[in-house]
């Protein structure tokens, strides 16, 4: 981790000054909500491969490999309390039934629900009453042609973050999932999903990240405390 920037348990004393850990935080929409967090005054711990381009007196950054699931409870134990957790980091690899790569889906999965789950174990215990866990998902949990590997992880996410929300909902701590539509981030171009390309939304663009990022910021507001367990879409139409 690196203490250059690290933000101390004193710096929470104001009420609207927290601290956030976005995976992610290198690029798309991780990045960007990043970003947002820092522009509202919050504390930011950013989890990526690689070092983000965001210099802020408020943002640490923690080199991280989230596909090394095992790894995750010790470098949890080196960010202290937190007050929110943001998992955004992801990738999708599309294939049709009879061309399936089995190490793809359970690559898919270690990303993007057991690095969101092992985080969330080893964070949630020490989080105060009113925190709150957003998750990114997808449209495509409802399902896709030549996206079911990734539509099944994105679909369990759903089913864990609601089971999160129930058990957490006596601490105050909400758990919701944010699922874009096709989002303007490198993932449009990436090679990994050839064979299922993206579907412009009937709004006539694609979602934007400072959308989702905005949203997600509303969510881990006070003004977002009633509302737990829950998929909201932003689709542009898509899901019409």
């Amino acid at each position: 981790m690196d203490n250059a920037t690290s933000p101390t348990i004193d710096t929470l004393a104001g009420a609207t000054n927290k601290r956030m850990v976005v995976t992610g935080a290198s690029s798309g929409i991780g990045y960007a909500i990043a970003k947002q967090l820092l522009a509202q005054g919050h504390d930011v711990i950013g989890l990526s491969r690689s070092a983000p381009d965001l210099d802020h007196p408020r943002f640490t950054w923690c080199t991280a490999d989230l596909d090394d699931t095992a790894a995750i409870a010790g470098l949890a134990q080196q960010l202290g309390t937190v007050d929110g957790l943001v998992h955004a980091a992801g990738f999708m690899k599309t294939a049709r039934l009879g061309e399936l790569d089995e190490a793809s889906g359970e690559a898919m999965w270690r990303l993007h629900v057991a690095a969101a789950s092992a985080l969330a174990n080893a964070l949630v215990p020490a989080m105060r009453e009113g925190a709150r866990i957003v998750l990114i998902g997808s449209r495509v949990s409802a399902g896709a042609a030549g996206r079911s590997q990734y539509a099944a992880v994105k679909a369990a996410m759903v089913g864990m973050a609601r089971s999160w929300a129930i058990e957490l909902a006596p601490r105050g701590i909400t758990v919701n999932v944010v699922s874009p539509a096709a989002t303007a981030t490198p993932m449009l171009s990436d090679p990994q999903r050839t064979s299922s390309a993206p579907v412009m939304p009937p709004i006539g663009r694609y979602v934007s990240v400072e959308e989702v990022a905005s949203m997600v910021a509303y969510l881990l507001g006070p003004q977002a405390g009633a509302i737990t367990g829950q998929q909201i879409m932003i689709c542009g139409g898509s899901s019409l």
